[in-house]
């Protein structure tokens, strides 16, 4: 799904469309992408709802909307975008949620096969989730000794432990993947026994990565799609997700792929990660 540097993307190309806009009115198409709310409480509560703010946290798209909070986690196939004219027939087919805006456009929540979320807070359960989640790797207070505290006290793998979102925001699959690579450390060690060395160059690498993939507006593996409706470019950088088999890019060993530590694809090399 999505990760940090894909709903970041989103969120910076459809933030100025739609702050201090103000929704006219909103369908939702199914409800199997809602999460403790009803359609009729979703819709009601957009209805003349004006967008306050919008911003990520984790992999998550946060509107704020008076004392609300419209919480879309996009999942492998979810996507924002804004229309300034009608949808044609195969964009009203996914479109799941449309919000009709004050200007004439409208914002939609696209998902092919409804794998994302919607949550509708009040400010005291939006507290409450957001406290549930772990630091933004990519704040300013997220140093070395800071990421340590969050991840380096669990006996899980070091690549399940950067992947739970009650540990560390927003990194997934692919950037736990990349940034264990560039460290050097084998995906499987145990977070508790990371040295001192190995946190610093993960936390060095993890966030060279995923500023790096923010420039680069995110990866487009399969499904996932700009607020603009364009791919991301940074699939085109990565050194090991997607490359099993292949030779490794700084010595060329075969590059090993395993299902076992976390149900996902974990790609890495036997030389180079020891």
């Amino acid at each position: 799904m999505p990760e940090l540097p894909e709903v970041e993307t989103i969120v910076r190309d459809i933030r100025p469309e739609v702050l201090g806009r103000t929704v006219v009115r909103a369908t939702l198409s199914h409800t199997d992408v809602l999460r403790d709310v009803t359609r009729p409480a979703l819709l009601r509560g957009l209805a003349g709802a004006r967008v306050h703010d919008l911003f990520r946290r984790a992999k998550h798209a946060v509107f704020v909307l008076g004392t609300r909070r419209l919480v879309v986690q996009p999942g492998m196939t979810g996507a924002l975008l804004v229309y300034d004219r009608p949808l044609d027939a195969e964009e009203a087919r996914y479109a799941v949620l449309r919000a009709a805006l004050d200007d004439g456009r409208t914002l939609v929540y696209r998902d092919v096969r409804r794998l994302g979320t919607l949550l509708w807070l009040d400010a005291e359960g939006w507290s409450r989730y957001d406290a549930s989640i772990g630091p933004e790797p990519l704040a300013d207070d997220f140093t070395v000794d800071a990421m340590r505290a969050a991840v380096g006290r669990t006996r899980q793998s070091i690549k399940k432990a950067l992947m739970d979102q009650k540990l560390v925001a927003g990194v997934g699959n692919i950037y736990a993947n990349e940034a264990l690579f560039a460290a050097g450390i084998d995906p499987s060690r145990e977070a508790a026994r990371l040295s001192g060395p190995e946190w610093e160059a993960l936390h060095r690498e993890l966030l060279r990565i995923l500023s790096a993939a923010v420039g680069g507006r995110g990866s487009t593996v399969r499904d996932y799609r700009t607020g603009t409706g364009a791919k991301g470019k940074f699939q085109l950088s990565l050194l090991v997700y997607g490359r099993e088999g292949e030779p490794c890019v700084q010595c060329g060993t075969p590059l090993a792929g395993t299902h076992a530590l976390d149900a996902r694809i974990t790609v890495f090399c036997h030389r180079c990660q020891r």
